[in-house]
């Protein structure tokens, strides 16, 4: 029996299963098996077309890069013509972007590329469509923002599974687990937090289904079964997500207020044809991007207030090394920073000081 033939036969078996208490721990085993199965499918089907990529080409420039998934006609194209420079064809009917169309949106002094992808429809994760082509583009994404009509708002559902199926998890943090193998002694399971979303018997037979017959398991939140299976596969991307409802000014306020009551997740009220909203958009963008603005100051001379350093919060003196120059680490004497990260003006720090927004920044090199 193939590999499709084993993935049919475990898809079955899961669709005639009940799910309840006692059940549980064989739909578990069967998710994990069929996760194994559907990674080995992608490895031979890549070694038989010559190791290429199905991805689209693209070259990341900017500050951060943001993709754009919708279902086709949603107005993708138009929304990234009012965000950026860019000059995507518009029509009015399915599949108008072939390609992927990249623009640069300023704001804030940062520049963050928007790709504009070709319409999602449902089944893209298995080739329908464009399909996996390009829903790869989302894996080096810096956030995912979904465009979905506001008479449509359903959609997003559906394109969230579509990313899900191809291992990318939206709005999710890693697993905190941590899997140290052994050489003898089984496999030890131990949590640090009480387990209800799976048993710890569960846990070893889905370790066993990777190969994983010795090792010493350290479980630090409640996972479920497809938590595990992700961090078995250490495959699988988390990207933060933004949702754009478009057309509304095709709808009155009162409809769109009882929307954003009804669904389960927020979003941004736009209309890309009219314009609306789209600088609230941009804000929003560059806040769930998580940016700050580092201004450089030469030694001895005056900041430069006029372009910033735009970087991810977090970053350290290092990373402005990096940014600015390869070799400029391997140099460093030590920063000066004046800004909210430090206690007072011109304080000397290291290499691992973490910046904050509006920090000016001195290098001061061997």
């Amino acid at each position: 029996m193939g590999i499709p033939e084993k993935i049919k036969k475990i898809e079955e078996d899961l669709h005639r299963t009940q799910v309840n208490k006692k059940t549980e721990h064989h739909i578990g085993l069967l998710k994990a098996k069929l996760a194994k199965l559907r990674r080995e499918l992608e490895a031979s089907e890549s070694r038989a077309g010559g190791g290429s990529s199905v991805g689209y080409d693209i070259r990341k420039s900017g500050d951060a890069t943001v993709v754009l998934i919708g279902l086709p006609s949603v107005g993708k194209s138009t929304l990234l013509n009012k965000l950026t420079n860019a000059k995507s064809k518009i029509g009015a009917y399915h599949f108008t972007t072939l390609n992927v169309v990249p623009g640069i949106m300023e704001h804030r002094g940062a520049r963050i590329q928007i790709l504009d992808l070709p319409g999602i429809i449902e089944g893209a994760s298995s080739g329908r469509g464009l399909g996996k082509r390009v829903l790869s583009v989302a894996r080096s994404a810096d956030l995912i923002l979904f465009v979905v009509d506001v008479f449509q708002p359903e959609a997003r559902e559906i394109l969230k599974m579509e990313l899900y199926k191809i291992g990318i998890r939206t709005d999710e943090r890693p697993p905190n687990i941590a899997i140290e193998g052994t050489s003898s002694g089984g496999i030890t399971i131990s949590p640090q937090v009480k387990l209800t979303k799976m048993s710890e018997e569960l846990v070893k037979d889905i370790l066993r289904v990777y190969g994983v017959n010795s090792a010493r398991v350290i479980i630090r939140e409640d996972i479920s079964d497809e938590q595990l299976v992700d961090s078995l596969l250490g495959n699988r991307v988390y990207v933060p997500s933004l949702t754009a409802m478009n057309k509304v000014d095709l709808v009155t306020h009162g409809f769109t207020n009882e929307l954003s009551l009804k669904l389960s997740f927020g979003f941004v009220p736009v209309s890309a044809e009219a314009g609306i909203n789209i600088s609230l958009l941009k804000e929003e963008i560059y806040r769930k991007l998580d940016l700050i603005r580092i201004y450089m100051r030469p030694r001895g001379g005056e900041p430069d207030l006029k372009e910033p350093l735009v970087v991810r919060n977090g970053a350290t003196v290092l990373d402005i090394c990096n940014k600015l120059h390869r070799k400029m680490s391997e140099d460093l004497r030590y920063a000066q920073i004046w800004g909210k990260s430090v206690k007072f003006g011109g304080q000397k720090v290291g290499a691992t000081h973490k910046l904050m927004d509006e920090d000016v920044v001195t290098l001061v090199t061997k």
